[in-house]
């Protein structure tokens, strides 16, 4: 196990006690540098970009960032959470070398290790034309903590350069354009995820997204049974959202949901006594926003310990007038 000591050392000076001389208890500064990030790719994905990724780091390692280099040139500092970055700005035709140092709280840095090589596409002027969207897509758990994702393949009038992975409108993923499927990790254990796929090509323009699908991941060893809605629903209809959904099995009734729209908490949902729903559960929403305005909403519940649970699957909405 790695230290996580402040880069001073740290002394404690103990009083002598019956006439002994005092002593100083001294840690020593920690001067080891945590491992290098393991599972380090690069994608193209433009004519002058790139996708950097690599895996996150055991929590055991004290990580609190990460530095990426093309070549030796330092490109992008990041904190610990993040484990992607795309690097603009690149040239067309030309072959990068990227490679990634961690960091620790006393400042240690990694070794590089392997460097991940890449060639960018050549560029393709006036392309204003976005791929076609991929038309399937399949997904399934490997794990508590991974899924497989696959889809068919899109087409571009300039060709595809890149399959990028979204999950809840944000890219967590870049595949390459002869790819159909990828691994994803660092997901949580008894949590449901709506990946979509999008294809992009070579003058960074992306499709709209392919259609959604959905993968519970199983709970991980010792953890208790899910605690996602299930089956959740949402439909629109003139000046409504209509929710449904199935209760988790929480070994008590549920009364309490937290409802979020397009990423941010909008209300609590509260049955009171009596009105519990046993099986599929069911709430209105009335709307003012205009037609067209396009929600994507979720929601979570209130556990009996008090805590939040873990989020359904994410449903895309167009309201109606």
């Amino acid at each position: 196990m790695r230290r996580s000591a402040p880069t001073l050392a740290l002394c404690l000076a103990v009083a002598g006690i019956a006439g002994t001389t005092g002593l100083t208890a001294c840690t020593a500064p920690d001067t080891e540098p945590p491992p290098a990030p393991a599972g380090l790719t690069a994608q193209a994905g433009s004519a002058t970009s790139v996708h950097v990724m690599w895996d996150a780091a055991a929590d055991r390692d004290g990580v609190t960032g990460y530095q990426v280099f093309e070549a030796d040139r330092l490109v992008r500092e990041l904190p610990a959470e993040k484990t992607m970055v795309d690097i603009t700005g690149l040239a067309p035709q030309t072959g990068y070398a990227f490679t990634v140092r961690a960091k620790d709280a006393a400042g240690n840095l990694s070794g590089p290790g392997p460097a991940a090589r890449v060639t960018t596409p050549a560029a393709r002027a006036e392309d204003r034309t976005a791929p076609t969207s991929p038309a399937t897509t399949t997904a399934r758990a490997t794990g508590p903590r991974s899924a497989r994702v696959s889809w068919t393949a899109a087409t571009d009038d300039t060709g595809v350069t890149a399959y990028d992975v979204y999950q809840g409108g944000v890219r967590i993923h870049t595949a390459g354009p002869g790819e159909s499927a990828t691994a994803l990790n660092n997901l949580r254990p008894d949590t449901v995820y709506t990946f979509t796929v999008r294809a992009r090509d070579g003058a960074d323009n992306s499709s709209p997204d392919g259609p959604a699908v959905d993968v519970t991941t199983p709970p991980a060893a010792g953890d208790g049974p899910g605690t996602a809605p299930a089956a959740f629903a949402a439909t629109a209809s003139p000046g409504t959202v209509t929710l449904t959904w199935t209760a988790p099995d929480t070994g008590d009734l549920t009364t309490e949901y937290e409802l979020y729209v397009n990423g941010l908490p909008t209300t609590v949902i509260q049955f009171g006594a009596g009105a519990v729903p046993s099986g599929r559960a069911e709430h209105r929403l009335t709307v003012t926003e205009p037609a067209g305005t396009v929600w994507a909403v979720k929601l979570r519940s209130r556990l009996p310990d008090g805590n939040w649970g873990s989020f359904s699957a994410e449903r895309r909405i167009t309201l109606i007038a």
